[in-house]
């Protein structure tokens, strides 16, 4: 390997410290002075991978892309510096404001580019896609987009270098060289560094039993928890294959904090907690079963029972199920999610709390499925808690754009905006021609 003195450069680095690797030297001019003051070698060079993000995303900037922390290896007299994929940093490696980060869980690009510096992740799976915006006139302005494909490509320009993008796989029950071709073509659009691989849960469902959810009412004849083996933990042995191949996974549907530790073992990227369905659930139970307790009137369980069975708790076979059997089950559960307040984050604190005991110090829970006007205020009052500060590196919350982005005002934004606006609009040395014909 040859290296030669560089020269002065005058965005920061003074490269005439080092001898820098010949055909390193427009890569080693990226580095921040902060990074390169606390290199005490005297030969500089950077990795094969610097060099392949900096080609892909390094666009016009003098710095290194966004989502990339710089890292540094010294072996006798050379440094070597990479870039390894990490969300919680902007451009030149600089950290994040907050190691709390933010998603949008959308596959609108035009309401990405509006929230696009903001979050530091992207998510669709397929209701997203095709529901919310491919088949939606509203938000697919003059049906510009008919393909998932056609989508990620404009997702990538608005999110940009420094966001993931978690891309559901079409069918976790299908071929495994049929969803390697899948993930290969979404790979190639957003390259592999910002690629997440979505991975659902699967539950009792086979690739011969999965059809049945789209028949009829769509319920199953058996619970949600009598599968085989094999079949529920399928989503758990294909997240951790993806992941043996250097793929990573957003594992998903966690709705259970008893969840978390069987799907620490596949090594995903982002394991989830779904908020508002479990929270609703549990407060729809509370009062059929309050109701029973205080009236002793069965048809309170019997209407439980159906319930239970809409919502898959139950399966059809189970709707003459004998109604002390109904009410010794949802007691079960309801004792399974008595923990602290009554705001439906049990299941982040306890998932969080697993999630602090790894050995996956990448690993990130993403916090999702809000709504209402107390999920989104909880949730932050619950983070503000001393044993989760130090957790908010490990932490992404994600919602709609229009959800999150409601949470960031207030009332008295409008109030002190008509007393700003009245106040300007009386100055006398007010500029703007509508100001001025406003006071005229």
């Amino acid at each position: 390997m040859t290296y030669a003195n560089g020269t002065a450069d005058p965005v920061g680095l003074d490269a005439t410290r080092f001898e820098t690797r010949i055909g390193h030297e427009g890569y080693v001019r990226r580095l921040p002075e902060r990074v390169t003051r606390t290199i005490t070698a005297s030969k500089l060079e950077v990795t094969d991978r610097f060099r392949e993000v900096v080609d892909l995303f390094g666009e016009d900037h003098q710095e290194t892309p966004a989502g990339f922390r710089i890292e540094m290896a010294t072996h006798g007299s050379v440094t070597s510096v990479d870039l390894v994929r990490d969300i919680g940093y902007e451009r030149g490696g600089t950290p994040r404001p907050t190691p709390l980060l933010f998603s949008a869980d959308s596959a609108n690009p035009y309401e990405v580019s509006d929230c696009a510096p903001l979050i530091a992740n992207v998510t669709c799976n397929p209701g997203i896609v095709y529901d919310l915006f491919i088949n939606n006139p509203d938000a697919n302005i003059g049906g510009h987009f008919t393909t998932l494909d056609e989508v990620l490509v404009e997702l990538s320009k608005a999110a940009g270098p420094g966001c993931d993008v978690s891309v559901e796989i079409a069918n976790p029950y299908g071929d495994i060289n049929e969803i390697l071709e899948e993930v290969a073509r979404y790979e190639e659009i957003l390259t592999r560094h910002r690629l997440v691989v979505k991975v659902p849960h699967t539950g009792p469902l086979s690739a011969d039993t999965a059809g049945d959810l789209l028949k009829g009412n769509g319920l199953l004849r058996k619970r949600y928890n009598s599968g085989a083996p094999r079949d529920m933990l399928r989503g758990h042995a294909l997240a951790r294959q993806l992941h043996d191949l250097g793929h990573r996974v957003n594992f998903t549907l966690m709705f259970e904090p008893h969840q978390t530790p069987l799907a620490l073992q596949a090594r995903p990227y982002f394991i989830n907690a779904f908020v508002r369905h479990r929270a609703d659930a549990t407060r729809r139970m509370r009062g059929f079963v309050a109701a029973y307790d205080a009236t002793s009137d069965e048809q309170f369980v019997a209407d439980l029972r159906d319930y239970l069975v809409r919502m898959d708790y139950l399966g059809t076979d189970d709707k003459a199920l004998d109604l002390l059997t109904v009410l010794r089950l949802t007691r079960t559960l309801l004792r399974q999610r008595d923990d602290g307040p009554d705001d439906g984050m049990d299941s982040v604190r306890r998932s969080l709390r697993w999630l602090s005991t790894t050995h996956l110090p990448e690993t990130r829970l993403i916090v999702c499925s809000m709504d209402g006007e107390q999920m989104f205020p909880d949730l932050m009052t619950m983070l503000s808690e001393p044993e989760f500060l130090p957790l908010h590196r490990r932490v992404l919350v994600t919602a709609d754009p229009a959800y999150l982005a409601r949470w960031t005002t207030s009332p008295h934004v409008v109030t002190y905006q008509r007393r700003f606006l009245s106040a300007v609009r009386s100055a006398p040395d007010a500029l703007s021609a509508g100001t001025s014909s406003s006071r005229s």
